[in-house]
C-alpha cells in the first residue's frame, strides 16, 4: 500500500473475523489499518467477533460485500 504513487480510487472493505487462527500471524489486519491511514486510502475494516474464517462467517457477509461492489461499479459507469 505505501509503496504505491497514489491511493486506490476507492474504498476498500474488509470484513475480519475475530476468531479467525490466522488473525495475529497472517493476516495482520491493524498493520493494513496502519498502512491505509498513512497512504491516505479509504478503507472500512469491520471486526466480527465469534466468527473465523469459515463458511458461516462469509455466506453470513457475501450479500453486503456484492451491493458495496455493486454501488460502485453503478457509480463509474
Amino acid at each position: 500500500m505505501l509503496g504505491l504513487p497514489q491511493p486506490f480510487p476507492q474504498e476498500i472493505l474488509i470484513d475480519q473475523g475475530l476468531g479467525d487462527k490466522f488473525l495475529a500471524e497472517q493476516l495482520l489486519p491493524a498493520q493494513f489499518e496502519a498502512a491505509c491511514a498513512q497512504a491516505g486510502q479509504r478503507l472500512t475494516l469491520r471486526r466480527h467477533a465469534d466468527y473465523d474464517h469459515g463458511y458461516y462467517f462469509i455466506s453470513t457477509l457475501i450479500e453486503d460485500h456484492l451491493a458495496f461492489h455493486q454501488r460502485i461499479l453503478s457509480a463509474n459507469s
